[in-house]
C-alpha cells in the first residue's frame, strides 16, 4: 500500500511539475519573443522604450515596453515568479521520493562509483548547492563581460556533467545535470531577478531614481534562463534514452545534446529580431547527426564476445575442485545455446523483482513489462538484451548483482532465439 501510494504521489507531481514547467517556459519564450521584438514607438511617451502589434484570437494586441519605467506605474503589476518556483518545488520533490528514497536503486551503480546511499542522496543534493554556488560567483566576478562569462558557464557546465556520470547512475546523472540547470534558473528568479525588480518598483514608488544595476543583473540571467531551458529539457527528457546516458562517454554524449540545444534556442532568439541564422540550426543539426551516429549500433555488437566467462567448456570438462573465483562452477553459466527455459530463473531473480504481476520493490512493473512467463520473456527478447547486455543498465543500480556472466548467458539465449528480433 506505501508503494501505491508513493507512486501516486510521485503521478501528481509529475503532472503538477509538468504543467508548471510549461507555463514558465511558455510565458519566458514569450517574452524573450515580445523583447526581440519591439520596434520604435509611434507615439514617444515618457519612459516608451519600443512597442510590438500582434494580432491573436481574433483581436489585436499593443504591447509596450518602458525603461526604467512609465511616467505613473499602474495599481496592479503581474509578476513571473510562482511559474519558476512550483516548477522546482515539484521537481525536487519527485526527486526526493524517487531518487533520494532509494538511492540504492535509482543513484547508485557500484559499476561508476562505490557510494553508499547516503553519501550518494548528500553528493546528489551538493550538486545541486555547488551548480548555483559556482555559477553565481561566476557571474559577479566576471560580471558583463558575456561573452567571457558564457564559456566559463559553459566550462562549469561542462564539469558538472563529467563529474555526474563519474558518481551517478547514468539516468541518475543525467537528470541530476538537469536539476542543477533548473535549480540556476529557479534561484536566478528567486535571488536576482525579482528582487532587482522589487528595487526598481520600490525606488519609483518613493519618487527616485532607481540604480540601473539590479536591473541589468536581472536583464543578464534571464538571458540565461532562456539558452538553459532546452539543454534541461533534454537532460530530463534523455532519461529514457538508455541508448545516452549508458554510453561510455555519456557525459560528452549530453554536453553534445546540450550545445545543439543551445544552438537552436539561438537561432530562435535571433529569429525574433528578424535575423535567419541558418548557419545556427545547420550547425544544430550536425552535432546532433555526430552523436546519432556515435551512439548507433554496430551490426554485430561485440559486447556479448567480450562478456563471454573464459571457461567455456561443458561442466564435464571443468576442472574439479578449482579455488577460482573467476571461474563459476554453475553449469548453467556455460551453456552455448541456452533455451528461455534455461535462463527463467535467472530473469526471476534479477528482473521481477520490478518485472512482474507482483513486484517486490516496486508498486507496479515499469512500463507494464512483465517476465513471469517464458512466452512475456520471449516477445521482450529485443528490449531484455538491451539493457541487460548491450547497456547494462539493467538491473536498476544492479541491486541484485547481475554478474557478467549472468549477462554473458542472457546474450547467447538472445543469439539462440530461433525468430531474428526486431
Amino acid at each position: 500500500m506505501t508503494e501505491f501510494i508513493i507512486e501516486s504521489v510521485g503521478l501528481l507531481l509529475r503532472w503538477l511539475h509538468v504543467i508548471a514547467a510549461i507555463a514558465w517556459i511558455g510565458e519566458s519564450f514569450y517574452f524573450v519573443a515580445l523583447d526581440r521584438g519591439l520596434k520604435p514607438p509611434r507615439s514617444p511617451a515618457q519612459g516608451l522604450h519600443g512597442e510590438s502589434w500582434s494580432v491573436h484570437g481574433g483581436g489585436f494586441y499593443l504591447k509596450q515596453k518602458f525603461l526604467p519605467a512609465p511616467a505613473e506605474l499602474p495599481e496592479d503589476l503581474h509578476w513571473s515568479k510562482w511559474k519558476s518556483y512550483t516548477t522546482w518545488l515539484s521537481g525536487f520533490a519527485l526527486f526526493a521520493i524517487l531518487y533520494l528514497r532509494s538511492p540504492e536503486l535509482y543513484l547508485v551503480d557500484p559499476a561508476i562509483a562505490a557510494l553508499s546511499g547516503s553519501h550518494a542522496v548528500a553528493i546528489a543534493i551538493g550538486f545541486l548547492l555547488f551548480g548555483w554556488i559556482a555559477y553565481d560567483l561566476l557571474c559577479r566576478l566576471v560580471g558583463f563581460r558575456d561573452r567571457l562569462l558564457g564559456v566559463a558557464v559553459a566550462v562549469l557546465v561542462l564539469g558538472i556533467s563529467y563529474a555526474a556520470t563519474h558518481l551517478f547512475a547514468g539516468r541518475a546523472a543525467f537528470l541530476l545535470v538537469g536539476a542543477v540547470l533548473a535549480t540556476i534558473m529557479s534561484a536566478n528568479v528567486f535571488f536576482v531577478i525579482i528582487p532587482g525588480q522589487r528595487q526598481l518598483v520600490a525606488a519609483l514608488a518613493r519618487g527616485e531614481t532607481p540604480d540601473p544595476l539590479p536591473g541589468q543583473r536581472g536583464k543578464q540571467r534571464s538571458v540565461h534562463n532562456t539558452y538553459f531551458t532546452l539543454p534541461v529539457v533534454f537532460a530530463m527528457l534523455a532519461t529514457h534514452y538508455a541508448t545516452a546516458f549508458a554510453h561510455p562517454h555519456s557525459w560528452l554524449v549530453l554536453a553534445m545534446f546540450m550545445a545543439a540545444a543551445a544552438l537552436i534556442r539561438q537561432f530562435f532568439v535571433l529569429w525574433h529580431s528578424g535575423d535567419r541564422a541558418w548557419s545556427l540550426l545547420v550547425a544544430a543539426s550536425v552535432i546532433l547527426i555526430l552523436v546519432f551516429a556515435w551512439l548507433a549500433p554496430r551490426v554485430r555488437d561485440p559486447v556479448v564476445q567480450s562478456l563471454a566467462p573464459a571457461a567455456t567448456a561443458s561442466p564435464a570438462e571443468s576442472t574439479p575442485g578449482t579455488d577460482d573465483p573467476t571461474i563459476s562452477t554453475d553449469p548453467l553459466l556455460q551453456l552455448s545455446a541456452p533455451r528461455t527455459a534455461d535462463i527463467l530463473p535467472l530473469i526471476r531473480r534479477h528482473c521481477a523483482v520490478c518485472h512482474s504481476a507482483t513486484p517486490t520493490i516496486m508498486a507496479s512493473a515499469p512500463l507494464g513489462a512483465k517476465f513471469d512467463t517464458e512466452a512475456e520473456i520471449e516477445a521482450a527478447a529485443h528490449k531484455l538484451h538491451q539493457q541487460t547486455v548491450v547497456l547494462k543498465v539493467m538491473p536498476l543500480g544492479n541491486i541484485t548483482r547481475m554478474t557478467d556472466e549472468e549477462r554473458a548467458l542472457i546474450g547467447r539465449w538472445f543469439d539462440a532465439l530461433p525468430v531474428a528480433p526486431p
